[in-house]
């Protein structure tokens, strides 16, 4: 029997991503602003009752680290009352909540990748609002899902190596954060994951989700452009200015210096094993970047 999948934020880089790659899919709806606004409790409540799903994938969340420290009762909603809403009205009715939550939930200090069991401390309140978040949603139901992810890429919206690349196509000179480590998460590749949990023989609960290795933002970049260059995209410059974290007098909120993320218990959970970050990147990059190329 085909699973009915209810995606929320579909506008999203992750859950954009996931509507794309699950395309193909007649019984995956996807829903975004205007017609979902889950900062409203009542209007999300009548949306979900609106529908018929068998699981239901959250993309939503107010991601910008800083604006949640000016625009704390907005996270709140969005962070934590929206998925606690999901997952009640989910349970109601026999279905799967996944849920979506963040690295940020740790404080960056130990420097081997966290497990789930590794006990959280947020530093700022976007941390603070997703381990919320992550709590009500299992507390709810056990059965639900929530998975931490890290560094997003994918097609559905630009991020940090679509923003670097852009720049080396204009500028001579880029930079990114040398001493600022975690794990990139292709949105593609989690699309295949997350579907392993719309099989409710697999347990609910906490799984981290990114693609193997780690690195700085500055090496993350550096291998965006070397792809990018590879892929015949002209570039005024490949190389990458290293700065530091303090450096960054713009940031408002705390960010973790050191925040990767196991995927042990997820490869025991599906036999899935992550591929690499390089080589998931190069795909994206290929896929993304060549065609422009070859009609330039």
């Amino acid at each position: 029997m085909k699973r009915r999948v209810l995606v929320l934020g579909s506008h999203g880089r992750l859950a954009g991503s996931l509507l794309e790659y699950w395309s193909g899919m007649d019984h995956v709806i996807g829903l975004a602003r205007p017609a979902l606004d889950v900062a409203d409790g009542t209007a999300l409540r009548q949306l979900l009752r609106d529908y018929e799903f068998d699981v239901v994938v959250n993309g939503t969340g107010l991601t910008n680290v800083d604006r949640c420290e000016s625009a704390r009762d907005e996270a709140w909603r969005v962070n934590v009352l929206a998925p606690e809403i999901m997952a009640e009205c989910a349970s109601q009715r026999g279905a799967r909540l996944i849920h979506f939550s963040t690295d940020y939930v740790f404080d960056g200090l130990q420097r081997e990748p966290h497990s789930e069991a590794d006990v959280p401390s947020p530093q700022g309140w976007y941390g603070t609002t997703k381990l919320e978040g992550e709590e009500r949603v299992l507390q709810c139901d056990p059965r639900h899902i929530v998975a931490r992810v890290s560094w997003v890429f994918g097609p559905a919206k630009p991020s940090f190596v679509d923003t670097l690349i852009d720049r080396a196509r204009l500028e001579d000179r880029v930079e990114a954060i040398a001493d600022k480590f975690s794990c990139p998460t292709s949105a593609t590749d989690a699309a295949a994951w997350i579907e392993c949990f719309f099989d409710s023989s697999i347990s609910g609960g906490l799984y981290h989700l990114c693609n193997s290795g780690s690195c700085s933002w500055h090496e993350y970049g550096v291998m965006a452009l070397q792809l990018a260059a590879n892929a015949g995209i002209k570039l005024r410059t490949t190389e990458v200015d290293p700065i530091r974290l303090a450096d960054m007098k713009q940031f408002i909120a705390p960010r973790p210096v050191f925040s990767m993320l196991s995927t042990h218990k997820f490869a025991a959970a599906t036999g899935i094993t992550p591929r690499h970050w390089r080589e998931a990147l190069r795909d994206y990059i290929h896929k993304k970047y060549a065609p422009i190329s070859s009609s330039t």
